[in-house]
């Protein structure tokens, strides 16, 4: 990686989320002093411990109180201190989701939040510990910002640019060695504007976190098996969402399918679903992610298949979409 970082592209297939999570913000801490961490007795877990064994004076931990955590964060930000704070998403989400809203977000203050073992990335633990309903929760908050990378990789990149970006931030990651896509972090990475990573003219896949690998890769099957054109964004940012990039996928390719590691109500497809019915714009149009249950327990990657989330499961929901019968004309009145 550049700018001086201690971890190069090649650790990422070794490393989860949180622990290049934890290397980029001790790089940061030592660029920008007005950086401190919190945690709730998870330093470890979240791999923010690596910045409490850098910075001892600048790490806060406040036990097995997340409540009091972000009660803590919102006055060191008040301070003009810039407190990262670290726990499951799970926690954040839901057991704290008060001071969240009314100390943090109320207040819009610089407080950046990093949610470890989002959606149900921590399968095996059970319904507890999974959390499938945090986006819908987080972006319904004012000022809130809300962003879930797709790999290591871009949660380096999201984690550096959070610094500059003005109000709380909510980035969301997983927990175990969830697969690389990018190759480096030079692809154009910004907070509210959407990457196309395979361009395609049939349908339009949206993607956010574990999804844009397995998205990828049934475009790449797609095109050689059933010489489709499958165009994938990864909408890393869902508040504030693309909307140019998602209108244009409209109007170029006039079928959407949006895949999330989340409840299919409130997430990355309902922020999607916004878009296309405030632009007046028809088009054939579904949601995939878990369907409004509590996640099966389980092991992630059979939970991804289980779901359709996996390069099979978006295969199959593809195919499904093109067959339906579609007016492909210039009247947005009745398409599908």
């Amino acid at each position: 990686m550049s700018e001086g970082l201690t971890w190069t592209v090649y650790d990422a297939d070794s490393m989860t989320q949180s622990e290049i999570y934890g290397e980029v913000l001790c790089k940061l801490g030592e660029e920008n002093p007005k950086i401190v961490g919190l945690s709730a007795d998870m330093a470890n877990s979240t791999k923010i411990g690596k910045f409490r064994d850098k910075f001892p004076n600048r790490f806060f931990n406040a036990g097995i109180a997340e409540q009091n955590m972000f009660g803590m964060a919102a006055g060191l930000a008040k301070a003009g201190l810039i407190p990262f704070v670290s726990t499951m998403a799970a926690f954040t989400a839901m057991r704290a989701c008060e001071q969240v809203r009314t100390d943090i977000c109320y207040q819009n203050l610089d407080c950046k939040i990093i949610a470890t073992h989002g959606g149900s990335s921590f399968g095996q633990a059970g319904s507890t510990h999974h959390c499938t309903e945090d986006l819908a929760i987080m972006r319904s908050f004012a000022n809130m910002t809300v962003v879930v990378p797709a790999d290591g990789i871009e949660t380096a990149n999201a984690v550096k640019a959070s610094v500059n970006w003005p109000g709380p931030v909510y980035i969301r990651v997983g927990r175990g060695f969830e697969p690389r896509y990018y190759t480096d972090e030079n692809y154009g990475f910004e907070i509210g504007k959407a990457v196309e990573i395979n361009p395609g003219t049939d349908i339009t896949l949206i993607c956010c976190g574990i999804s844009v690998l397995q998205a990828a890769e049934a475009a790449k099957f797609l095109s050689e098996n059933d010489d489709l054109s499958v165009r994938v964004l990864n909408v890393h940012t869902i508040k504030p969402i693309d909307r140019d990039a998602i209108i244009k996928a409209i109007m170029e390719t006039r079928r959407i399918v949006t895949f999330e590691d989340h409840n299919v109500h409130g997430g990355l497809g309902s922020a999607v679903a916004d878009v296309i019915a405030e632009s007046g714009k028809g088009c054939a149009f579904e949601k995939v992610g878990i369907p409004d249950c509590y996640c099966e327990v389980g092991y992630p990657e059979d939970l991804y298949s289980h779901y359709k989330l996996d390069t099979d499961g978006i295969i199959e929901k593809v195919r499904e979409v093109m067959g339906k019968d579609f007016e492909e004309d210039d009247d947005w009145e009745d398409e599908v």
